[in-house]
């Protein structure tokens, strides 16, 4: 067998079909306190599977009903996971930056799983929610009518997906006040003007090799999933859009992708678009440094959008 596919140090995908992930370091979830939090892993199909992860502050600041956020992990569709640690220590640490609950989901990853599979997963993880959160301690304090999509890189995709499902199925029991995205995975057959940059090659086939592997056979990046502009909505679903804060990173190959996407938004008539760029950082930085300056204050943006709803 060959390696058809490779992202060094996490996927092979081999001629036979078959892939190899390579998981680094990861953290268990625990029900005692940990930097101010707890966390727990549940089950939303376990025929699948899909699963998520609760992150639960310890001593909220409000002794009332707490905001929900959903968090969709990146990593191109195809690998990742919320049991990462720098994706554990950043949601619960937001947890108790924001006084949220949050709700992280592990979805079916590509390629064996193609989109629109992780869209399927992630919209019915917000079925589980709302028909578990009445029996499931942990979600006792919850809020469903303060409910956040949030994610970054293809979380970020997924995000934008979950909504717009959510504006075409009238029987979403939740209720989506906003979507708090960090570099959102997007792209299209035409070149960005960095895609197009000197020295960019490596990004460009890395980005193109996720999307192959992602997309349904036979799609190029002008489909939907990847393109936005190619989103099928009328301008009155349109108009029924959550409110939306893109975060950027200046020095992310991908930050004229979110930086278009917000523009996007507005034209299409989303009244509420916030587009906020962190100077000198890269791409899901959060994920690699989930302690840094940057990172608190990334935290603290995002928990002080979440107060405007």
């Amino acid at each position: 067998m060959s390696i058809v596919a490779e992202a060094p140090g996490y996927l092979q995908v081999f001629s036979d079909g078959s892939v190899k992930r390579f998981v680094p370091e990861i953290a268990s979830a625990s029900p005692l306190s940990s930097n101010g939090y707890r966390s727990k892993d549940v089950i939303i199909d376990p025929l699948e599977p899909i699963s998520a992860r609760i992150f639960l502050p310890d001593t909220p600041v409000s002794s009332g009903l707490l905001p929900v956020v959903v968090y969709f992990h990146g990593g191109g569709f195809c690998i990742g996971s919320t049991t990462w640690l720098g994706y554990h220590h950043f949601l619960g640490d937001f947890s108790v930056a924001s006084q949220s609950i949050v709700f992280s989901i592990d979805y079916r990853l590509a390629p064996e799983n193609r989109l629109p599979i992780a869209y399927d997963d992630c919209y019915r993880s917000l079925d589980w929610l709302s028909s578990q959160a009445s029996s499931e301690p942990w979600l006792e304090k919850a809020d469903l009518s303060h409910v956040f999509l949030s994610g970054d890189s293809a979380g970020g995709n997924i995000a934008t997906h979950v909504a717009l499902k959510s504006i075409r199925n009238k029987a979403c029991h939740v209720k989506i006040k906003g979507l708090l995205l960090i570099h959102p995975y997007f792209g299209s057959e035409k070149r960005t003007k960095r895609e197009r940059a000197d020295g960019a090659d490596g990004d460009v086939a890395m980005n193109d090799m996720f999307w192959r592997l992602s997309l349904p056979e036979g799609s190029n990046r002008d489909h939907f999933g990847c393109n936005f502009e190619n989103v099928e909505l009328s301008m009155v679903e349109w108009s029924q859009f959550p409110a939306v804060v893109v975060h950027v990173a200046g020095l992310d190959f991908l930050k004229e992708r979110g930086v278009m996407y917000a523009e996007f938004l507005k034209k299409k008539g989303v009244k509420d678009v916030m587009l906020v760029e962190e100077e000198g950082e890269s791409h899901v930085y959060h994920v690699f440094h989930p302690e840094s300056e940057a990172t608190r204050l990334l935290q603290n943006q995002m928990s002080e959008f979440m107060k405007k709803f």
